[in-house]
């Protein structure tokens, strides 16, 4: 009874998230964060009854929501605006897995979670976890504890990020590219931007989608370090989209509102992500997440986000 109850109710908030975005156009600045409160608060109250629809939606939603925000940029000016930013995510991927990994044998924590947590700072959260996992034939507790720690603090970001960059008073362009590298996941990145403002929604989508290009030859790395034979490479394949939907914008001169419609489809999907990202985080994720994960992935977390923060505000 309770399962079925949850259920609906789950149904009911996805519809609320969704039809004000679609039909009103209720400004994302208002709703995106009351979207991933909802699903907290879903997700502190019942146990998700949907987890593999929540679980597969909201990846699928997220790649095409990010490609469809590729038909609102210009490939050109992106680029030659966020080559600080590149430089920035090759220094800080590096960097980080190695401090991730030193750190996480001085915390005795297991390798593969380590190393897990290591890649999901640097990389894209979750995305990258997912796709070095099978790598390096990572079990289920293993894959588990890394992404909950890594979802607990992505989670905190899209809260925090927006005052900090106000009170600092950063410019549109500081904070996308701050949010970028410092923010795991792609979906608070780009939530985080959003709220910003559309400039920084702009950077924080180039660089993050930059860095997440680094999952390939991580996984590549990644099978040469740990020495398994016969693992799949999880190809980010909604990043060349992403790419190829700039290509589109900038030179095929697309009809007047066309690009316009289909990135406020994908700002409207984005809202859905969020509350599904928030309601897949329950109190048993919490709990097996443990102490020293969590103390490592708030150490990584500190070192890019100050070390990020100081380089953008010396040098743009």
């Amino acid at each position: 009874m309770k399962q079925s109850v949850s259920k609906w109710i789950y149904i009911a908030l996805v519809v609320l998230v969704a039809v004000p975005f679609t039909l009103i156009g209720l400004p994302w600045e208002a709703g995106a964060p009351i979207a991933l409160l909802l699903g907290l608060i879903f997700a502190m109250v019942f146990e998700n009854p949907m987890p593999k629809f929540n679980k597969k939606c909201s990846k699928y939603l997220l790649q095409a929501a990010v490609v469809g925000l590729g038909f609102g940029m210009n490939l050109i000016e992106s680029l030659k605006s966020g080559a600080e930013g590149m430089a920035f995510t090759v220094v800080s991927v590096l960097g980080v897995m190695i401090i991730g990994v030193m750190v996480g044998y001085g915390l005795h924590i297991n390798r593969k979670t380590s190393y897990l947590i290591a890649s999901g700072t640097a990389i894209c959260g979750g995305s990258a976890i997912a796709a070095v996992g099978p790598v390096i034939k990572a079990n289920e507790k293993e894959m588990a504890v890394s992404l909950g720690v890594i979802f607990i603090l992505n989670a905190i970001a899209l809260f925090i990020f927006p005052p900090i960059g106000k009170w600092l008073g950063m410019t549109q362009e500081q904070f996308g590219t701050w949010a970028a590298i410092a923010i795991h996941d792609t979906s608070s990145v780009v939530g985080a931007g959003e709220v910003y403002g559309a400039r920084a929604l702009e950077m924080a989508t180039l660089i993050k989608l930059t860095r997440a290009l680094w999952i390939i030859p991580l996984s590549l790395v990644t099978m040469l370090i740990f020495r398994e034979k016969g693992s799949k490479i999880s190809i980010p394949w909604f990043i060349l989209l992403f790419v190829a939907a700039m290509v589109v914008n900038t030179y095929c001169n697309l009809p007047e509102g066309v690009g316009a419609t289909l990135v406020m489809i994908a700002k409207r999907a984005m809202v859905v992500t969020l509350f599904m990202i928030g309601a897949s985080l329950s109190l048993k994720t919490i709990k097996s997440v443990g102490s020293r994960p969590l103390v490592l992935a708030v150490l990584l977390w500190a070192v890019i986000g100050f070390s990020s923060l100081a380089v953008v505000l010396w040098t743009m």
